[in-house]
């Protein structure tokens, strides 16, 4: 550590934590700590505090380790609330600094002091105001382990004339490193193994909590021993398992009787990186036929405490489905009934408009397998599903919180952290609206991520839940929310900074896809693709 001020002793600390490109959208609490940031340290610009946070969100997913987001008293942590809530349910490590008006006069209630510390509720995984100006380096080298721990948002409070303070190399609170063995024993398994081998037909679900090449390694594995099918957790943040694999069943249904008819064959299911059961919206009954036992591998104390369950695992998940594959016996006939038939939209007559559908097939025919899919289409998201699927680790990437805003911040933030990797944002142009803002970093910081909009010009997932509830009630369920036709996403990304470009007909999606998708991993320039389709005339949640 050096001597100086907390300032420069925190650099070092955001040197050895390798938080070295800061998220922001400052204001005056925070110049303090920003008037001459050394060169070493990257400062990253957003227009938005949501897209600060959902920025920092994407590039601590695609580099698995803790990203740094720094936020501006009441405002900007209010602002960030949302996206800090979709950092927690999507398991992001970052660590969010909010400044605070002068310590010094904080007892007074000075303009732009905040009270802070419960702001954003429960959704930080750990959140602390150094007692002493002294204390904030290793607030924020705590927080950053605390992120990796708790996997979400880590919260650290800093007056902001705590930065000129006196640094006299004062012990830092927080270890350089932190160990976190996975390795299970054979002997705790002994149950799981046992409740496994007694059903005759075992089927496993899949979440976001294993999404890695090594937990899909393992739960190919097993799969594949067991012969079952697996299918994935509903609103999940990413993909659990192959989803080109024959063994992949599909996405669970979200409300309990379509639960029990996906699972209805089978008398036991494993879960793996994922709660049991993710729902929306509510129905009644039980969630799997009487007599299917269920259990739980995470590594996500809440998940499992929470969950259901006869028996409960808290271990990591691709460690211990790699130790399943190893301990149980083969099983000689796969289940049949797997594989899926997948329909592909046809091509649309002359004249005739495009759909969400055929967007996401012309795309999928050309992305490579390595290319992530940052996905907000609530009203589209079951084409998405069935026609993209995730081919490698971190190929799908989805707010699981559902709050709008996440699929364009979160892409940029991504394909900073992973530059030569082909990164696309599909979204509708109502969740685009509340992230737009990102398009103005993607263009002046050169991040060539495709930005696909699916304009229909309303929210049309809102429309088809309304029409839903107002069945058989004489029109009670009509939509009292107008259209928003005259919206360009495209004019608005251009104003931004961004190159767009609006497509109305089927030939000029397919040209310009033809043109933009083949050097997807190479651009330093990010489009903004803006598709007018026609409404999904059903949503399935």
């Amino acid at each position: 550590m050096t001597t100086g001020t907390v300032r420069d002793a925190t650099f070092d600390v955001l040197r050895s934590t390798g938080m070295t490109t800061i998220f922001s959208n400052p204001g005056s609490t925070e110049v303090p700590l920003l008037a001459g940031l050394p060169e070493d340290l990257e400062f990253v610009l957003a227009l938005h505090e949501g897209s600060v946070v959902g920025m920092a969100t994407g590039w601590a997913l695609a580099r698995e380790r803790p990203a740094l987001a720094l936020l501006h008293t009441t405002a900007g942590l209010g602002n960030a609330v949302g996206a800090i809530a979709t950092a927690r349910v999507n398991r992001a490590p970052v660590v969010v600094v909010v400044g605070q008006q002068d310590r010094r006069h904080l007892a007074l209630e000075p303009f732009l002091a905040g009270r802070l510390h419960g702001l954003a509720g429960d959704y930080p995984v750990w959140v602390d105001q150094p007692a002493r100006a002294q204390d904030v380096p290793g607030a924020i080298a705590r927080a950053a382990h605390e992120a990796v721990t708790g996997r979400g948002p880590a919260l650290v409070i800093v007056p902001m004339d705590d930065w000129t303070a006196d640094w006299d190399d004062t012990v830092v609170a927080a270890p350089q490193v932190v160990a976190r063995p996975t390795a299970v024993d054979d002997a705790d398994l002994a149950p799981l193994v046992a409740l496994i081998e007694a059903a005759e037909s075992p089927v496993i679900v899949s979440g976001a909590g294993m999404d890695s090449p090594r937990a899909w390694e393992g739960l190919v594995a097993l799969a594949e021993r067991l012969g079952c099918p697996v299918w994935q957790e509903s609103f999940g943040a990413r993909a659990g398992f192959p989803q080109d694999h024959p063994l992949f069943a599909g996405i669970l249904p979200a409300g309990r009787a379509g639960l029990r008819a996906a699972l209805r064959r089978h008398d036991a299911v494993l879960t793996v990186g994922a709660p049991v059961f993710r729902q929306y919206p509510y129905e009644p009954g039980p969630l799997v036929e009487p007599g299917t036992r269920v259990a739980i591998v995470s590594d996500d104390p809440a998940e499992v405490h929470r969950s259901p369950a006869e028996l409960a695992f808290l271990a990591d998940p691709g460690v211990v489905a790699a130790r399943l594959a190893a301990l149980l016996p083969s099983r000689p006939h796969p289940a049949e009934g797997v594989v899926r038939a997948v329909a592909v939209p046809s091509r649309p007559a002359p004249g005739e408009p495009l759909r969400a559908a055929h967007v996401m097939h012309e795309l999928a025919l050309r992305l490579p397998p390595e290319a992530v899919v940052v996905e907000e289409t609530p009203s589209s998201r079951p084409d998405l599903h069935r026609l993209m699927p995730a081919r490698r680790p971190l190929g799908f990437l989805s707010a699981a919180m559902g709050g709008l805003g996440f699929a364009l911040p979160a892409a940029v933030g991504l394909r900073m952290a992973a530059p030569y990797q082909p990164v696309v944002a599909v979204a509708g142009d109502g969740s685009a609206i509340y992230g737009i803002q990102a398009l103005w970093s993607a263009a002046h910081y050169g991040v060539g991520a495709l930005f696909v909009v699916l304009a229909n010009g309303r929210y049309a997932v809102m429309d088809r839940l309304a029409e839903k509830s107002g069945a058989g009630k004489n029109g009670a369920g009509k939509a009292p929310w107008p259209a928003f036709t005259e919206v360009s996403l495209s004019a608005m990304a251009r104003s931004f900074g961004c190159p767009a470009t609006r497509v109305d007909s089927y030939d000029d999606l397919v040209a310009v896809l033809d043109e933009i998708v083949p050097d997807l991993g190479s651009r330093t320039e990010p489009l903004l693709l803006e598709a007018t389709v026609i409404p999904d005339t059903e949503f399935h949640p």
